[in-house]
């Protein structure tokens, strides 16, 4: 791949192309747009489609496909010699062409970025008939039993049976409607009775109650042609039919989503405004959707040319995973980190997980913090800071429940965002403990992993912090949201100190923060290193914010210099950074005593103290333990944020490489799920740092990078500033920076 090729060109060789048909949903190619997600495959002549819809949560909190469609034509182009499938990346879509004998045809799929609109068009040399059939398992009430329920908020405990309810799906017209609308009683009430919080439900945030998503599918010259029963994988499922009512060289099926918690009537008439306006600017819409998809990738790249195969995967994959990210960009909930928009069939990736196409481990509408926040840090450096805002919002609106608790459970303010939460601002039931003891602290979760997990939420608050420097962000309506956590933290130590005592400082004047956790990992942690860091950062931050009052400045500040001091061990006589003062014992296999690394800062290269952050990462035994590059394993970025050239581009090639699944990006199961979202961000980020740190106004470029990985890259910076440059031969070839007068702040990290 030549370097001085244009943008457009390069996007085009990171193309995904196949030359065979897939053998099952677990080798189908992403397409995406908007809120959407689309898995694509074509599998014995035919093309199918899973589609799915950020924010569609049912009564249990399952995140809930739309459905799946068949798409079949005849004569069948497909059943020829001449095959391929290809993900054009420029324009966002997936193009899929056949030859049999003298018949030629093409189908393409996309979906528009600007309305919830999945198109199908199919052209042919010789007239066809088209028939596309909309496929759902969810026919019936089903029972969910067993460790079917770890894809919604009940996991392995549910109270009773727990039931996927049907959807309503029917022919109207010559057009297929399916929805589903929540009932009135759903988890959140449950979830509301169990942590002693009735009298307060009325006021709570609600986003379960009452939701309705689904929508219709319809075709240009399309009739409706009955219905037929089918299984795939076990799954059995019901199918409502359209056809084409005479052959023709053309085809279009258009497929409108449409999700709201308004009444079914409402629902109906947004959903007949949206096809209206799709059929009336089709190719209006279809042109803007290429050009966001241009624009996107103009923003932002990373295009890598090595005589190192598995370097060149990396590149590749860090253009295909941000694709995938894409799917989310105009979304009102976050990307998932266990499967994003993207899941498939769980028995190809789980042969024991015998469940239907809706499952993914670890929940729907759960939150978990830990990975969640690997799917976005990578947005600040790709510039994609609009695609930030769901997971904002998403702290934003539950906010209010969040203090509701924290006064109920301990009489104090500020918000306590525990891990694993749930889409409504509470911590997830099965997590809480349904066999607590009488007398257990109502505030708390009964569970060893999770006991005292506060401090996550202090990195999406670092996030938007960072938004305001990157990019000068409006943060204000979130400064409620980044204030109360701190609270939280301010009110509940002091709180727990007089329980003991008679003085809420220890003799020194900080905060005693305990107990706490230093992650999942060193439980009833004293003064727990990863609580310090985040603390000490995001308060320091504040301080430094021009909209910011000199009446707030000074009470961040005074906060600030409560915050104790990050503890120290040694291994081999050197130094290094303790995980916590002092800790009970370990749950989990995280390395919090690098946190102060990443995703903190506090430690890096050209940083005082770099040599005992290096001496941590080299020396301490556990972090040498739990070193892996699988799922949201971050030692690649500790390892890049220290400088560690060969270390990190040995855990890159293994983090970014190409996946155990046709499509090269579909990483996992890891510890979470297929396609497993923070093993693609934490690669995303890793690779970012390679080329560039920042610190201050300083912008650091190649601090962790191999000089026989020439690259082509244009990357994001704080103070609205972008760096593209190329990298050949170890030697820097170009390098543009907007605005120019930030390049006295460029400094090269390679010789």
């Amino acid at each position: 791949m030549s370097l001085w090729l244009t943008n457009t060109t390069q996007a085009q060789q990171q193309n995904v192309i196949w030359t065979s048909q897939s053998k099952n949903s677990s080798e189908s190619m992403p397409v995406s747009g908007g809120d959407i997600g689309v898995n694509v495959w074509v599998e014995k002549g035919e093309i199918f489609l899973y589609l799915s819809r950020s924010g569609t949560f049912d009564e249990n909190n399952t995140l809930l496909k739309i459905g799946r469609v068949k798409l079949k034509l005849s004569p069948n182009p497909f059943e020829g010699k001449t095959f391929k499938q290809e993900l054009v990346l420029k324009d966002g879509y997936v193009q899929i062409t056949g030859v049999n004998d003298k018949l030629n045809a093409q189908v393409n799929v996309w979906v528009d970025v600007f309305k919830p609109i999945v198109n199908l068009e199919v052209k042919a040399n010789k007239n066809l008939i088209a028939e596309a059939s909309y496929e759902s398992w969810r026919f019936y009430d089903k029972l969910t039993k067993g460790r079917e329920n770890q894809q919604n908020s009940y996991k392995w405990a549910p109270q009773g049976d727990v039931k996927t309810l049907k959807d309503k799906i029917a022919f109207k017209g010559n057009e297929i409607h399916f929805y589903h609308q929540n009932t009135n009683q759903t988890v959140f009430d449950v979830t509301v009775k169990q942590q002693g919080l009735e009298s307060y439900k009325t006021t709570m945030f609600n986003p379960l109650k009452g939701l309705i998503f689904g929508g219709s599918m319809s075709g240009k010259n399309m009739i409706t042609s009955g219905m037929y029963d089918g299984n795939y994988l076990g799954t059995p499922f019901q199918a409502w039919k359209l056809k084409s009512a005479k052959p023709a060289k053309s085809h279009l099926v258009l497929i409108a989503l449409n999700i709201s918690n308004n009444s079914i009537d409402e629902w109906n008439s947004n959903l007949d405004d949206l096809k209206y306006k799709s059929t009336a600017n089709y190719l209006k819409a279809q042109q803007t959707t290429k050009t966001w998809w241009n624009n996107y990738w103009n923003k932002s790249f990373i295009y890598i040319n090595s005589s190192d195969t598995l370097a060149n995967q990396v590149g590749k994959n860090y253009q295909l995973f941000r694709y995938m990210l894409g799917a989310n960009a105009k979304g009102n909930w976050p990307t998932k980190f266990n499967g994003g928009l993207f899941t498939y069939d769980p028995i190809l990736t789980d042969t024991s997980f015998k469940f239907t196409p809706d499952f993914r481990n670890w929940g729907g509408g759960a939150h978990t913090a830990q990975n969640q926040r690997l799917v976005y840090w990578p947005m600040l450096k790709s510039g994609d800071f609009q695609m930030m805002k769901p997971q904002f919002d998403f702290y934003l609106n539950i906010l209010k429940n969040a203090e509701i608790r924290t006064e109920a459970a301990w009489g104090h303010e500020g918000g306590s965002f525990t891990e694993q939460i749930e889409n409504f601002g509470l911590p997830n039931p099965t997590e809480y403990g349904w066999k607590r003891p009488a007398d257990f602290n109502k505030g708390m979760e009964y569970n060893a992993w999770l006991e005292y997990e506060w401090d996550t939420v202090l990195e999406f608050c670092m996030m938007i912090l960072e938004t305001e420097r990157y990019n000068g962000e409006n943060i204000q309506k979130y400064m409620p949201l980044i204030e109360s956590s701190l609270t939280f933290f301010k009110e509940h130590y002091t709180y727990l100190a007089k329980q003991r005592g008679a003085k809420a400082l220890d003799a020194n004047g900080y905060l005693v923060l305990y107990p706490g956790s230093a992650a999942e990992t060193y439980k009833m942690a004293y003064n727990a290193t990863s609580t310090i860091a985040g603390l000490k950062t995001v308060l320091q931050r504040l301080t430094e914010l021009k909209s910011a009052s000199e009446e707030q400045k000074q009470n961040w500040k005074a906060m600030l210099n409560t915050i104790p001091p990050i503890s120290f061990r040694e291994f081999n006589g050197k130094p290094t950074i303790s995980p916590a003062k002092l800790w009970e014992r370990l749950n989990n296999t995280e390395s919090p005593q690098l946190y102060p690394v990443f995703p903190w800062g506090i430690y890096g290269v050209g940083k005082s103290g770099l040599d005992t952050a290096i001496n941590t990462y080299q020396l301490d035994t556990d972090v040498l333990k739990f070193r892996s590059h699988i799922g949201w394993k971050q030692d690649n970025i500790f390892a890049a944020r220290l400088g560690l050239i060969d270390e990190t581009a040995r855990l890159t090639k293994l983090k970014l490489g190409d996946s155990e699944r046709r499509f090269p990006a579909f990483w996992g199961p890891g510890y979470d799920w297929t396609p497993d979202h923070n093993w693609g961000g934490s690669g995303m980020i890793g690779l970012q740092e390679m080329l560039m740190q920042c610190d201050g106004t300083k912008i650091m470029l190649f601090p962790a990078w191999p000089k026989t990985w020439d690259v082509h890259f244009k990357l994001h910076a704080p103070y609205q500033t972008t760096v593209e440059g190329t990298l050949k031969n170890g030697k820097l070839e170009s390098l543009k920076v907007m605005p120019e007068v930030r390049t006295k702040d460029i400094m090269l990290m390679i010789e």
